[in-house]
C-alpha cells in the first residue's frame, strides 16, 4: 500500500485518526511523525516508548533520504521520495486537486533551472507566477516586493502579475486587498479566505466589498528574517476554492521561493553594483590600469608623452605593483601597436639557456639544438620587447644585450651573420640597479642605455584610496568569472585592507580576493577572508615611538648619502652632533641598558 507524503506534519500510528493508519498492536496509537520542512523529511518520535528503526539502528529522530527501511513495532514500511501518488483520494469532495509532495518539488526543481538560463528577475517572477496559478487553480497571481532601500515605509508594489492566460494583468493593483496583503506582511503570516464578502474578518473591508472577492490565498516571502513581499492568488468566480493543505504547500513553495528570489535579486543587484563601478572607473582608468592619487597620476602623464615615441622605458617598482600592465599600455599607445608585444622574464630561464632564448640559435648550435629557432628579438622585429625583471642578468649577458641595443643586431648562438632587429626596448625591474652598478652586478652603461625614462610604480599602501578602487574593481571582475554570490567588502574588512601593508603589493590582493571569493559563503567579505586578522595587521605604536622611529631611519639615511660623515649630517639636520652619536649607539645598540646590552661610560 502507498501513502502519499506531502503535508507539512504527516502523523502515523494504529489510531484511526493518523494520516498513515498501520493496523497493528505493535504500533502505537502516535507512533512517529514525519515533518516536511520545504527541502527535507524528518521522522520524529511521538510515543517515548514506541520502537523505531531506521534501517535496522534504533533511533529517535531522523532525516530520511530515499530508500531508507524504517520499522515501527513489527511494520515495516519503505520511504521514497519518486513514487507517484494519486493528488485525490476517492469520495473526496474539492473542486480543486492537491498535488502530491513531489509534484511541488518537481515545480521547483524546473523553477530553479529557469532561474539558472534566465538573467531577467521579471521573467523569472513571472514563471513562479505561471506554476502557482496552475497548481493552485487561481484565476490570477501577484508578486509584491517590498522595495529595500524605501526605508521606514514598507508598502509592497506590484512586481509581477498574471493571469490564467499567462498574460500580464493591465491594472494588477486594483485587483488585490491591500488589508489583505498588509495584514500578511505585518504578522508574517499566510491568511487563506474561502469567501471574502462573508469573511469576518475581511468581509467589510473596502478592497474586498469593491472587488467582490471570493477565494483568496496570500504568503509572505521571507528572507533572512524580514519579510520581503508576499504571493497572492485570488479567483473571484468560486467560493471555497483553496483548502488549508493548499495554503499548506502554497507557504512550503513560498519558503523555497524566497530563496530563489532573494538569489535573484542578488545577481540583479551585483549586475548593477558592476555597471555602476564601470561608470565610477571611466575618469580613474588609463587602459587597464586603475587610479586617481598623485603618483600615479604622474605616471599615466609621463607614459602618455613618450607612448609614441621609441625611448626605452624602464619601470620600477616594488613587486606586484603592475609593471607588465604599465609596459602593454606603453605599447598598446605606441606606433609599433600592430607588431608584437613580447615578454622576457630575465628571473625565470636558466642561465645557460639565456642566450638562446634571447637571440635564438642555429642547428648543431649545441648538444640538443635539432633544428635553428629564432630568439625573443626576432618574434618582436617591429613591435616591443619587454625585459621583465632586468636586474636579473648576468653581466655576460649585459654585454650582448647592450650590444643588441646600440647596433639593433643581434647574432644567433653558433652563427656569425647578424641579423637587423627593429624593436623598442622596455625594461623593468624590483631592485635597485643603482645600488647593483657600485657593487659591480650591474653595468652603468646599460643602465642609461635601459633608463632613458624612468616609471616608478608606488606601493600599494602608498596609493591611498586608490586601494578600495582596485579592490572593487578585482572583485567585481573575478566574482563574475567564479560564479561567486559575493556583493563587496564589509567595513570592518575594508578598514582592515586600509591598515595591512601589503607587502605583494595588486599581485597579492588580487590572490587574497580570488581566494575569499571561492570559499565564503556570505554576500559581503571579511577581514578573514582576505586573511587580515589582527596577527596580520601592523601593531599600531604610539606617537613617541612612531616619530623616534622615523627620526632614527632618517638620520641613517642622511648619514648614508654624506658617507658617514657625522659632522655634515648635523649640520644638514640642523640639529647638535651628539644627537648623530646617540642614533648610531641606538643603532649599533638595540638593547637599552639592563635588558640584555651593556652599559657604555
Amino acid at each position: 500500500m502507498l501513502f502519499g507524503v506531502h503535508k507539512p506534519v504527516t502523523t502515523i500510528g494504529r489510531e484511526l485518526g493518523n494520516d498513515v493508519h498501520i493496523a497493528d498492536a505493535s504500533v502505537a496509537d502516535h507512533h512517529v511523525q514525519i515533518v516536511f520542512n520545504g527541502r527535507d523529511f524528518q521522522l520524529e518520535e511521538v510515543d517515548r516508548h514506541a520502537e523505531i528503526l531506521i534501517n535496522g539502528k534504533k533511533k529517535r529522530r531522523a532525516r530520511l533520504v530515499n530508500g531508507d527501511r524504517i520499522t515501527l513495532g513489527r511494520a515495516r514500511l519503505g520511504f521514497s521520495m519518486f513514487s507517484e501518488m494519486a493528488s485525490e483520494s476517492a469520495g473526496r469532495h474539492t473542486t480543486q486537486a492537491v498535488p502530491d509532495g513531489m509534484s511541488w518539488v518537481r515545480r521547483l526543481h524546473a523553477f530553479s533551472e529557469r532561474l539558472m538560463t534566465s538573467r531577467d528577475i521579471d521573467s523569472v517572477l513571472e514563471a513562479l507566477l505561471d506554476d502557482i496559478i496552475e497548481l493552485t487553480g487561481a484565476g490570477r497571481g501577484v508578486v509584491l516586493l517590498i522595495d529595500p532601500g524605501g526605508g521606514e515605509v514598507r508598502t509592497p508594489r506590484v512586481r509581477a502579475s498574471r493571469n490564467v492566460l499567462r498574460e500580464v494583468i493591465e491594472d494588477p493593483s486594483g485587483q488585490i486587498s491591500d488589508s489583505i496583503v498588509r495584514q500578511v506582511i505585518e504578522t508574517r503570516r499566510p491568511v487563506i479566505v474561502s469567501d471574502a464578502l462573508t469573511d469576518t474578518t475581511f468581509g467589510k473591508s473596502e478592497s474586498v466589498v469593491a472587488l467582490k472577492l471570493s477565494s483568496v490565498m496570500c504568503v509572505p516571502l521571507v528572507s533572512q528574517g524580514d519579510v520581503i513581499g508576499a504571493l497572492y492568488v485570488g479567483n473571484d468566480e468560486v467560493k471555497h476554492l483553496f483548502e488549508r493543505a493548499q495554503l499548506d504547500m502554497l507557504t512550503i513553495f513560498a519558503g523555497q521561493a524566497s530563496l530563489i528570489l532573494e538569489n535573484a535579486m542578488l545577481l540583479s543587484a551585483l549586475r548593477a553594483d558592476k555597471e555602476k563601478l564601470s561608470a565610477e572607473l571611466k575618469d580613474k582608468r588609463f587602459g587597464e590600469i586603475i587610479g586617481t592619487c598623485p603618483s600615479i597620476q604622474e605616471v599615466f602623464r609621463k607614459l602618455q608623452k613618450v607612448a609614441a615615441t621609441d625611448i626605452s622605458v624602464l619601470i620600477t617598482g616594488e613587486t606586484g605593483t603592475g609593471k607588465e600592465l604599465i609596459a602593454r599600455e606603453l605599447h598598446r599607445r605606441s606606433n609599433r601597436v600592430q607588431g608584437p608585444f613580447v615578454t622576457v622574464n630575465c628571473g625565470a630561464i636558466p642561465e645557460n639557456l639565456m642566450e638562446s632564448e634571447m637571440f635564438g640559435h642555429v642547428k648543431g648550435a649545441f648538444t640538443g639544438a635539432v633544428a635553428s629557432r629564432p630568439g625573443k628579438f626576432q618574434q618582436a622585429d617591429g613591435g616591443t620587447l619587454f625585459l621583465d625583471e632586468i636586474g636579473e642578468l648576468t653581466l655576460q649577458l649585459q654585454v650582448k644585450l647592450l650590444r643588441a641595443i646600440q647596433e639593433h643586431v643581434v647574432f644567433r648562438v653558433g652563427d656569425n651573420r647578424p641579423e637587423k632587429c627593429d624593436i623598442r626596448i622596455i625594461a623593468a625591474t624590483n631592485r635597485e640597479l643603482e645600488e647593483m652598478i657600485k657593487t659591480g652586478e650591474f653595468r652603468e652603461d646599460l643602465y642609461y642605455r635601459l633608463n632613458v625614462v624612468n616609471l616608478w610604480l608606488p606601493p600599494l599602501r602608498d596609493r591611498g584610496d586608490d586601494l578600495f578602487i582596485i579592490a572593487r574593481a578585482l572583485l567585481s571582475k573575478y566574482a563574475d568569472e567564479l560564479g561567486s554570490a559575493v556583493r563587496g567588502f564589509s567595513p570592518q574588512a575594508l578598514a582592515a585592507t586600509k591598515r595591512y601593508a601589503w607587502p605583494g603589493n595588486i599581485r597579492q590582493l588580487e590572490n587574497r580576493i580570488k581566494k575569499a571569493l571561492v570559499l565564503c559563503d556570505r554576500t559581503l567579505l571579511g577581514p578573514e577572508d582576505l586573511d587580515l586578522g589582527p596577527e596580520a595587521q601592523q601593531p599600531i605604536l604610539p606617537l613617541e615611538k612612531a616619530k623616534e622611529d622615523f627620526q632614527r631611519r632618517y638620520v641613517l639615511e642622511v648619514l648614508e648619502r654624506n658617507n658617514g660623515n657625522r659632522t655634515q649630517t648635523a649640520r644638514d639636520l640642523g640639529v647638535d652632533p651628539r644627537t648623530i652619536f646617540r642614533y648610531l649607539e641606538k643603532e649599533s645598540n638595540p638593547f637599552p641598558s639592563g635588558a640584555g646590552g651593556h652599559d657604555r661610560e
